[in-house]
């Protein structure tokens, strides 16, 4: 990838055409360069929005009118030189500045997530930061954007840094043992002298952050399935928490006979609903292999909606609702214990109790609103330095708690990017849109 210093990138930072407003970034050496470039006038001053023409310097002719804004570096959100233009958000007028700017000196088309790059490259963001920020651009729900903004702000960065400041304390102290136990400044270990106890707190606190609820559930949705006996409601009420008739309803049994899923929000939660197989003695191969799969289904699930008998409900983890549902017919069992949600899918009936109930459920498996969550890799670079820690806190030998303090402190700066790889940076960037 071309360094941020060798040329000057461009892109469309808002929505694709057509719109109302288009804004294009500039951001590098040549900006304010490429700026005088296409206007009629001098330079607004920086930060000033300004009314300006944008012209085609090859043969003055006018691209469009619209307003020009200029940031000098370095207290930019690159780092670097940067230029907004907010034209209209025609086609033809984005495609008449794009050539422009492709045709001056040192300009190009910037690459996905190049901005934010450049930006994390000249130390404007850390990693977490850009993480949270790459959440917040996919967020769907409100609980994504707050955990993403929580990222984005800084929270985990500031964790971090606490932790770096303590263990680049222990460190140096560390380094002082070992450098001068011998000339009577420093006497006995690290191990002896009680300083494995920050370690051990240390390490208890990444434990905690490690027990919280990951990201993964907050990204994807809270899994839920659906089981129980055949023609017991089970597509009925998937479409009916959907919204949508996806699943076929019939009253032949073992007309399901693969899973079903569809994402959908409930109270601003996101959740992956899913339909299965009834749960029988299978009649035939086919079916047989759909009985497997819903079975599979219930013991991977976060929370399982079970519309069969309480007794005959899965024994897994998750916690299970139990549903007694199509209520609205008559003869239906009763539950003496109360335990069950009465639901009519077609009175809809006990639908908002049931989706009530199954928001409570799913926020005890989510983030708390505000708070962060750690991603795969953040929750595994973390773990790393907990164990290192864990072990450093056990050992008597300075020299084996030193290299247990660098390995913590390596992987705190993997989470905060200070050391990592282009594999790592390219994977995360590649998820980015152009402009940003």
């Amino acid at each position: 990838m071309t360094t941020p210093e060798a040329s000057t990138i461009f892109a469309l930072s808002s929505g694709q055409p057509p719109a109302a407003i288009a804004v294009m970034r500039l951001s590098g050496p040549m900006a304010l360069a490429a700026a005088r470039a296409i206007t009629t006038r001098d330079l607004p001053e920086p930060r000033k929005a300004a009314l300006r023409r944008f012209v085609d310097p090859d043969g003055g002719d006018i691209i469009d009118e619209g307003l020009l804004i200029t940031f000098p570096g370095p207290h930019t959100e690159t780092g670097e030189d940067m230029v907004e233009l907010h034209c209209h958000g025609s086609r033809a007028v984005v495609r008449g500045i794009e050539a422009v700017l492709g045709r001056l000196p040192g300009l190009r088309l910037a690459q996905p997530g190049e901005f934010t790059r450049r930006a994390f490259l000249n130390g404007k963001m850390d990693l977490a930061a850009i993480e949270g920020l790459g959440d917040l651009l996919a967020a769907e729900t409100a609980l994504q954007r707050r955990a993403a903004m929580a990222m984005m702000g800084g929270a985990l960065s500031r964790r971090i840094e606490g932790w770096t400041s303590a263990l680049r304390r222990l460190a140096a102290l560390v380094e002082a043992q070992l450098d001068f136990s011998d000339e009577g400044d420093v006497e006995g270990s690290l191990y002896t002298n009680g300083l494995g106890a920050p370690c051990r707190a240390i390490a208890t606190e990444m434990a905690a952050e490690l027990a919280k609820p990951s990201a993964d559930r907050l990204k994807d949705g809270v899994h839920v399935a659906i089981g129980g006996p055949p023609n017991a409601g089970k597509s009925s009420l998937f479409n009916a928490l959907i919204g949508r008739d996806a699943a076929i309803v019939s009253p032949i049994a073992g007309t399901t006979r693969d899973v079903i899923e569809a994402s959908v929000a409930l109270n601003g939660i996101p959740f992956v609903l899913s339909d299965s197989a009834g749960l029988r003695e299978a009649s035939d191969a086919i079916e047989r292999i759909g009985v497997d799969r819903a079975e599979a289904l219930l013991a991977g699930a976060d929370i399982v909606l079970w519309l069969g008998a309480s007794e005959e409900r899965p024994q897994g983890e998750a916690p299970v609702i139990q549903i007694r549902a199509k209520a609205d017919l008559a003869g239906q069992p009763t539950d003496a214990a109360g335990e069950s949600l009465s639901v009519s899918t077609v009175s809809g009936a006990g639908l908002d109790a049931l989706v009530e109930r199954l928001c409570e459920t799913a926020r005890a498996l989510l983030p708390m609103p505000g708070d962060y969550a750690l991603s795969q890799r953040q929750r595994a670079v973390m773990a790393r330095a907990a164990e290192a820690l864990r072990e450093a806190a056990d050992l008597s030998d300075d020299i084996l708690i030193g290299e247990c303090l660098r390995v913590a402190l390596t992987a705190l700066d993997e989470l905060t990017g200070r050391a990592t790889t282009e594999a790592v940076l390219d994977e995360l960037f590649s998820g980015f849109c152009i402009g940003k």
